[in-house]
């Protein structure tokens, strides 16, 4: 266990090297120039310009540049936006990386808790109408865009509040990490828009794979046998069904931190989504490298646990 977690370890560096060498090419290579952009065209002059760049280091070679970038990851140190001049890129994402990842986190966990043993039942319950119906549910969820369900369910809260004299709130959110009623309240919606549609993959991906185990001759065996059907699903079939289901879920626990882009703008939040895209409108690179090394190192964890779990659900798994 410890050798496959140094080895993935290595292997996360090897990513983040490679994931920021791109994003940083891909910055220093943009024809649009930063340090003219921030100064704009009523205060720019040469000697100013020069001054801004050189305190930017933006006048060294390309490859200084990216090493004195590596040297400042190595310190945890994720630079300095362009944008907002003397601010730490961390002190513009701290504040909306933990709301992002809690809208991510439960609306995953429902969606686990709803999609898998929706779709087991449904695999159970193979072309009947129950099979039918919920399947049909989960195919209208994952066919919706997210942005339709989220102003959809916004209409919703609008119409309740109108004609049943609520005032449920339709927009902002809590403090991050807080449950009292009035957080419940406005965190409640986005976590269940953003749970719908990942529900309804999990459900049609868990009746899939459910379908196919019941199809296996171990399965046929063990009912020939008369063993009764309730050991049979949960004992024999649902181990080896859950497999795919963890590959998915390592993916999905990889962008936690920006996988609610659209729900934290439709509603308001003031997550990761607001700092991205302000980020891409003026060109801030730094904060645009760190988010994108925050994305990759959630998918190399996500990896990771699914990893984990696949020796925690099938002992024959091996970590190698």
């Amino acid at each position: 266990m410890a050798q496959f977690i140094l080895k993935r370890g290595i292997g996360l560096i090897f990513v983040l090297i490679s994931v920021s060498f791109i994003t940083f090419i891909l910055g220093y290579l943009s024809p649009i120039d930063p340090v003219r952009q921030l100064l704009g065209a009523q205060h720019y002059t040469l000697t100013g310009y020069i001054r801004l760049k050189h305190s930017l280091g933006l006048d060294l070679p390309w490859y200084q540049q990216y090493y004195n970038y590596l040297v400042n990851l190595l310190h945890f140190n994720l630079g300095y936006s362009f944008h907002s001049q003397d601010r730490n890129v961390w002190d513009i994402l701290k504040d909306g990386v933990p709301i992002s990842v809690e809208i991510a986190f439960w609306g995953l966990v429902a969606a686990l808790l709803v999609g898998i043993p929706s779709g087991i039942f449904s695999a159970i319950r193979a072309n009947t109408w129950v099979d039918t119906a919920n399947m049909s549910v989960a195919l209208l969820m994952y066919a919706l865009p997210v942005f339709v369900i989220a102003v959809f369910a916004q209409v919703i809260i609008v119409y309740i509040n109108v004609h049943f004299n609520q005032s449920w709130p339709v927009a902002d959110w809590g403090t991050p990490w807080h449950y009292t009623l009035s957080d419940l309240q406005l965190k409640i919606v986005p976590i269940l828009v953003y749970g719908a549609t990942t529900y309804a993959y999990f459900a049609r991906l868990a009746r899939t794979s459910m379908l196919e185990v019941l199809r296996q001759d171990y399965v046929r065996t063990a009912r020939a046998k008369g063993m009764a059907e309730r050991i049979v699903i949960y004992q024999h079939a649902l181990r080896n069904a859950l497999l795919p289901l963890i590959t998915a879920l390592g993916y999905f626990i990889g962008f936690l931190v920006t996988g609610a882009l659209f729900i934290e703008r439709i509603f308001n939040i003031p997550g990761i989504s607001s700092i991205i895209i302000t980020a891409v409108t003026n060109n801030d690179f730094p904060v645009v490298q760190a988010t994108t090394l925050l994305t990759a190192i959630g998918v190399v964890a996500g990896n990771l646990i699914a990893d984990l779990l696949y020796t925690i659900v099938d002992p024959r798994i091996k970590l190698s």
